[in-house]
Protein backbone atom coordinates (compact mmCIF):
# COMPACT_ATOMS: atom_id res chain seq x y z
CA UNK A 1 0.00 0.00 0.00
CA UNK A 2 0.94 3.48 -0.92
CA UNK A 3 2.61 6.07 2.05
CA UNK A 4 -0.48 8.03 3.81
CA UNK A 5 0.81 9.13 7.12
CA UNK A 6 1.97 12.57 5.41
CA UNK A 7 -1.90 13.15 4.51
CA UNK A 8 -4.53 15.09 6.83
CA UNK A 9 -7.43 13.82 8.03
CA UNK A 10 -10.64 14.77 6.46
CA UNK A 11 -13.93 14.44 5.71
CA UNK A 12 -14.24 11.97 3.05
CA UNK A 13 -17.28 11.40 0.56
CA UNK A 14 -17.93 9.16 -2.12
CA UNK A 15 -21.22 8.29 -4.18
CA UNK A 16 -21.58 5.60 -6.45
CA UNK A 17 -23.85 3.78 -8.87
CA UNK A 18 -24.42 0.67 -10.37
CA UNK A 19 -27.66 -0.15 -13.18
CA UNK A 20 -29.29 -3.46 -12.89
CA UNK A 21 -31.27 -4.47 -15.82
CA UNK A 22 -33.92 -7.33 -16.15
CA UNK A 23 -35.92 -8.05 -19.17
CA UNK A 24 -39.14 -8.49 -18.18
CA UNK A 25 -41.57 -6.35 -16.27
CA UNK A 26 -42.42 -9.37 -14.02
CA UNK A 27 -39.23 -8.92 -12.63
CA UNK A 28 -39.79 -5.70 -11.88
CA UNK A 29 -43.01 -6.40 -10.38
CA UNK A 30 -42.01 -9.86 -8.20
CA UNK A 31 -39.29 -7.03 -7.00
CA UNK A 32 -41.56 -4.19 -5.89
CA UNK A 33 -44.34 -6.54 -4.16
CA UNK A 34 -41.60 -8.87 -2.63
CA UNK A 35 -42.15 -11.96 -4.55
CA UNK A 36 -39.05 -13.02 -5.43
CA UNK A 37 -38.97 -16.78 -3.97
CA UNK A 38 -35.46 -16.02 -2.74
CA UNK A 39 -36.82 -13.36 -0.82
CA UNK A 40 -36.54 -9.25 0.01
CA UNK A 41 -34.18 -8.87 -2.49
CA UNK A 42 -34.13 -4.67 -1.56
CA UNK A 43 -33.54 -5.79 2.22
CA UNK A 44 -30.76 -8.21 1.46
CA UNK A 45 -28.72 -6.39 -0.93
CA UNK A 46 -28.58 -3.09 0.89
CA UNK A 47 -26.94 -5.72 3.78
CA UNK A 48 -24.69 -7.33 1.23
CA UNK A 49 -23.85 -3.97 0.30
CA UNK A 50 -23.18 -2.75 3.89
CA UNK A 51 -20.95 -5.85 4.67
CA UNK A 52 -18.52 -4.94 1.16
CA UNK A 53 -18.11 -1.68 2.50
CA UNK A 54 -16.63 -2.47 5.28
CA UNK A 55 -14.47 -5.29 4.07
CA UNK A 56 -13.43 -3.57 0.64
CA UNK A 57 -9.62 -3.83 2.10
CA UNK A 58 -9.97 -7.28 2.47
CA UNK A 59 -10.78 -7.57 -1.06
CA UNK A 60 -8.70 -4.97 -2.75
CA UNK A 61 -5.16 -5.20 -1.98
CA UNK A 62 -3.87 -1.66 -1.96
CA UNK A 63 -7.04 -0.14 -0.06
CA UNK A 64 -5.93 1.07 3.00
CA UNK A 65 -8.85 0.03 6.18
CA UNK A 66 -10.60 2.78 7.28
CA UNK A 67 -13.23 3.60 8.99
CA UNK A 68 -16.43 3.24 7.26
CA UNK A 69 -18.63 6.34 9.14
CA UNK A 70 -22.04 6.10 6.88
CA UNK A 71 -23.32 4.22 4.53
CA UNK A 72 -26.63 4.49 2.46
CA UNK A 73 -27.72 2.24 -0.14
CA UNK A 74 -31.16 3.77 -2.00
CA UNK A 75 -32.46 2.05 -5.82
CA UNK A 76 -34.36 3.79 -8.30
CA UNK A 77 -36.69 2.06 -10.31
CA UNK A 78 -36.82 3.23 -14.28
CA UNK A 79 -38.28 0.64 -16.55
CA UNK A 80 -36.79 -2.24 -16.46
CA UNK A 81 -33.60 -0.64 -14.99
CA UNK A 82 -32.71 -0.54 -11.22
CA UNK A 83 -30.08 2.04 -10.11
CA UNK A 84 -28.06 1.83 -6.83
CA UNK A 85 -26.55 4.80 -5.50
CA UNK A 86 -24.33 3.92 -2.74
CA UNK A 87 -23.15 6.96 -0.37
CA UNK A 88 -19.72 6.26 2.13
CA UNK A 89 -18.71 9.14 4.40
CA UNK A 90 -15.54 8.75 6.57
CA UNK A 91 -13.05 11.23 8.34
CA UNK A 92 -9.78 9.92 7.37
CA UNK A 93 -6.56 10.38 5.15
CA UNK A 94 -7.88 8.43 2.20
CA UNK A 95 -10.92 8.80 -0.01
CA UNK A 96 -13.80 6.16 0.18
CA UNK A 97 -14.15 6.22 -3.65
CA UNK A 98 -13.48 2.39 -4.07
CA UNK A 99 -15.48 1.23 -1.49
CA UNK A 100 -18.59 2.74 -2.87
CA UNK A 101 -17.92 1.51 -6.10
CA UNK A 102 -17.59 -2.09 -4.25
CA UNK A 103 -20.65 -1.66 -2.24
CA UNK A 104 -22.84 -1.35 -5.55
CA UNK A 105 -21.29 -4.10 -7.48
CA UNK A 106 -22.31 -6.18 -4.36
CA UNK A 107 -25.94 -4.65 -4.20
CA UNK A 108 -25.54 -5.29 -7.91
CA UNK A 109 -24.21 -8.92 -8.21
CA UNK A 110 -26.98 -9.84 -4.71
CA UNK A 111 -29.55 -8.69 -7.52
CA UNK A 112 -28.18 -10.75 -10.07
CA UNK A 113 -28.13 -14.03 -7.82
CA UNK A 114 -31.20 -13.21 -6.15
CA UNK A 115 -33.23 -12.78 -9.17
CA UNK A 116 -31.54 -15.31 -11.44
CA UNK A 117 -34.33 -18.32 -10.92
CA UNK A 118 -37.12 -15.77 -12.36
CA UNK A 119 -35.10 -13.77 -14.87
CA UNK A 120 -32.04 -15.35 -17.24
CA UNK A 121 -31.21 -12.06 -19.02
CA UNK A 122 -30.05 -9.28 -16.37
CA UNK A 123 -27.48 -6.86 -16.87
CA UNK A 124 -25.55 -5.07 -14.42
CA UNK A 125 -24.06 -2.00 -16.43
CA UNK A 126 -22.50 1.29 -15.31
CA UNK A 127 -20.95 0.88 -12.34
CA UNK A 128 -18.76 4.05 -11.99
CA UNK A 129 -18.65 6.71 -9.44
CA UNK A 130 -21.02 9.36 -9.79
CA UNK A 131 -18.80 12.07 -6.75
CA UNK A 132 -16.24 12.61 -4.41
CA UNK A 133 -14.95 14.97 -1.71
CA UNK A 134 -12.68 15.00 0.98
CA UNK A 135 -8.77 15.72 0.44
CA UNK A 136 -6.56 18.28 -0.68
CA UNK A 137 -8.17 18.43 -4.03
CA UNK A 138 -11.20 20.62 -2.59
CA UNK A 139 -8.87 23.02 -1.20
CA UNK A 140 -6.62 24.38 -3.88
CA UNK A 141 -8.10 28.12 -4.64
CA UNK A 142 -7.68 29.24 -7.42
CA UNK A 143 -4.76 32.36 -8.18
CA UNK A 144 -4.78 34.32 -11.66
CA UNK A 145 -1.25 35.38 -10.38
CA UNK A 146 0.89 33.40 -8.32
CA UNK A 147 1.54 34.65 -4.80
CA UNK A 148 5.20 35.91 -3.86
CA UNK A 149 7.37 34.18 -1.13
CA UNK A 150 10.10 34.04 0.65
CA UNK A 151 12.31 31.56 2.28
CA UNK A 152 14.09 32.37 5.22
CA UNK A 153 16.24 30.07 7.05
CA UNK A 154 17.61 30.62 11.03
CA UNK A 155 20.48 28.90 11.36
CA UNK A 156 24.07 29.55 13.31
CA UNK A 157 25.52 26.22 11.92
CA UNK A 158 24.20 26.84 8.43
CA UNK A 159 24.58 30.52 8.36
CA UNK A 160 28.56 30.03 9.23
CA UNK A 161 29.14 27.11 7.07
CA UNK A 162 29.33 24.15 9.51
CA UNK A 163 26.68 22.61 8.53
CA UNK A 164 24.60 22.59 4.75
CA UNK A 165 20.49 23.48 4.32
CA UNK A 166 17.84 20.92 3.89
CA UNK A 167 14.85 22.31 5.48
CA UNK A 168 14.64 25.40 3.31
CA UNK A 169 15.03 23.69 0.30
CA UNK A 170 12.55 21.16 0.83
CA UNK A 171 10.04 24.52 1.97
CA UNK A 172 10.98 25.58 -1.27
CA UNK A 173 10.52 22.60 -3.67
CA UNK A 174 7.24 22.14 -2.30
CA UNK A 175 6.29 25.46 -2.73
CA UNK A 176 6.60 24.50 -6.59
CA UNK A 177 3.73 22.03 -6.56
CA UNK A 178 2.00 25.36 -5.62
CA UNK A 179 0.97 29.03 -6.89
CA UNK A 180 3.47 30.52 -5.39
CA UNK A 181 6.62 31.93 -7.23
CA UNK A 182 9.63 31.79 -4.28
CA UNK A 183 11.65 35.08 -5.16
CA UNK A 184 13.84 35.03 -1.96
CA UNK A 185 15.90 31.95 -0.24
CA UNK A 186 18.16 33.23 2.57
CA UNK A 187 19.88 31.88 5.08
CA UNK A 188 20.96 34.18 8.46
CA UNK A 189 21.75 33.46 11.97
CA UNK A 190 19.55 33.06 14.57
CA UNK A 191 19.65 36.99 15.54
CA UNK A 192 16.72 38.92 16.51
CA UNK A 193 17.48 41.99 14.67
CA UNK A 194 18.93 40.28 11.59
CA UNK A 195 15.35 38.28 11.30
CA UNK A 196 13.69 41.63 12.01
CA UNK A 197 15.56 43.36 9.32
CA UNK A 198 14.81 40.79 6.66
CA UNK A 199 11.33 40.84 7.62
CA UNK A 200 11.28 44.17 7.05
CA UNK A 201 13.27 43.69 3.78
CA UNK A 202 10.42 41.34 2.41
CA UNK A 203 7.76 43.09 3.46
CA UNK A 204 8.81 46.11 1.73
CA UNK A 205 9.26 44.66 -1.27
CA UNK A 206 5.44 43.12 -1.60
CA UNK A 207 6.15 39.87 -0.63
CA UNK A 208 3.01 38.20 0.59
CA UNK A 209 4.13 34.98 2.34
CA UNK A 210 7.25 34.98 4.18
CA UNK A 211 8.22 31.04 5.68
CA UNK A 212 11.00 30.84 8.07
CA UNK A 213 12.95 28.01 9.34
CA UNK A 214 14.60 27.36 12.62
CA UNK A 215 14.81 28.69 15.92
CA UNK A 216 11.38 27.60 17.11
CA UNK A 217 12.83 25.33 19.88
CA UNK A 218 14.01 25.95 23.43
CA UNK A 219 17.82 26.05 22.99
CA UNK A 220 19.31 29.39 24.14
CA UNK A 221 19.53 30.23 20.45
CA UNK A 222 16.29 29.70 19.80
CA UNK A 223 15.10 33.23 18.93
CA UNK A 224 12.55 33.17 16.16
CA UNK A 225 9.15 33.23 17.73
CA UNK A 226 10.55 36.27 19.72
CA UNK A 227 11.93 38.29 16.71
CA UNK A 228 8.51 37.46 14.86
CA UNK A 229 6.32 38.12 17.29
CA UNK A 230 6.46 41.75 17.82
CA UNK A 231 5.86 42.60 14.15
CA UNK A 232 2.73 40.91 13.36
CA UNK A 233 -0.86 42.84 13.02
CA UNK A 234 -3.19 40.12 13.50
CA UNK A 235 -1.90 36.99 14.97
CA UNK A 236 -3.38 33.55 14.02
CA UNK A 237 -3.30 31.19 16.27
CA UNK A 238 -4.47 28.09 14.37
CA UNK A 239 -1.53 27.57 12.47
CA UNK A 240 0.99 27.01 15.38
CA UNK A 241 -1.75 24.80 16.87
CA UNK A 242 -2.53 22.59 13.66
CA UNK A 243 1.33 22.46 13.34
CA UNK A 244 1.53 21.14 16.59
CA UNK A 245 -1.09 18.86 16.66
CA UNK A 246 0.00 17.40 13.03
CA UNK A 247 3.32 16.60 14.55
CA UNK A 248 2.39 15.34 17.56
CA UNK A 249 0.35 12.54 15.53
CA UNK A 250 3.53 11.86 14.48
CA UNK A 251 6.27 12.85 16.69
CA UNK A 252 5.42 13.54 20.86
CA UNK A 253 8.88 16.09 21.09
CA UNK A 254 6.44 17.94 19.09
CA UNK A 255 4.51 19.43 21.31
CA UNK A 256 7.74 21.72 22.87
CA UNK A 257 7.75 23.59 18.81
CA UNK A 258 6.74 27.49 19.45
CA UNK A 259 6.05 27.81 15.73
CA UNK A 260 3.67 30.66 15.57
CA UNK A 261 1.50 32.65 12.37
CA UNK A 262 0.10 36.30 11.33
CA UNK A 263 -0.01 39.12 9.18
CA UNK A 264 2.18 41.88 8.94
CA UNK A 265 -0.13 44.11 6.74
CA UNK A 266 -1.40 41.78 3.98
CA UNK A 267 1.99 39.61 4.21
CA UNK A 268 1.45 36.02 5.87
CA UNK A 269 4.38 34.91 8.02
CA UNK A 270 4.60 31.34 9.40
CA UNK A 271 7.48 29.94 11.85
CA UNK A 272 8.09 25.97 11.03
CA UNK A 273 10.96 24.22 12.97
CA UNK A 274 14.45 24.20 11.97
CA UNK A 275 14.74 19.93 11.56
CA UNK A 276 14.23 19.03 7.99
CA UNK A 277 11.70 16.16 9.16
CA UNK A 278 9.67 19.16 10.85
CA UNK A 279 9.84 21.48 8.24
CA UNK A 280 8.41 18.93 5.72
CA UNK A 281 5.80 17.70 8.15
CA UNK A 282 4.74 21.54 8.56
CA UNK A 283 4.41 22.26 5.15
CA UNK A 284 2.32 19.27 4.38
CA UNK A 285 0.10 19.69 7.52
CA UNK A 286 -1.07 23.27 5.73
CA UNK A 287 -0.70 23.22 2.12
CA UNK A 288 -2.58 24.20 0.19
CA UNK A 289 -5.49 25.11 2.62
CA UNK A 290 -3.42 27.94 4.18
CA UNK A 291 -3.36 30.06 1.02
CA UNK A 292 -7.24 30.31 1.28
CA UNK A 293 -5.84 33.89 3.55
CA UNK A 294 -4.85 35.39 0.38
CA UNK A 295 -8.54 35.07 -0.76
CA UNK A 296 -9.42 36.54 2.33
CA UNK A 297 -7.63 39.27 2.41
CA UNK A 298 -6.68 39.75 -1.10
CA UNK A 299 -10.51 39.53 -2.56
CA UNK A 300 -10.23 39.69 -6.63
CA UNK A 301 -6.25 40.23 -6.65
CA UNK A 302 -5.30 37.18 -7.77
Amino acid sequence: MIDITHKNTTLRIAIAQAIVVVSKQETISALINKTVPKGDVFEMAKTAGLFAAKKTSEIIPDCHPLPIEYTKIDYTINGLEVAITVEIKTIYKTGVEVEAMHAASVVALTFYDMLKPIDKHIEIKNIKLLQKQGGKSDKLDQFTTKIKAAVLVCSDSISNGKKQDSSGKIIVDKLKKFPVDVCNYDIIPDEVEIIQTKIGEYTSNQIELIIVTGGTGLSKRDFTPEAISPLLDRLIPGIGEYIRQYGQNRMPYSILSRSIAGLIGNTLVITLPGSTKGAEESMDALFPHVLHVFKMIHSGKH
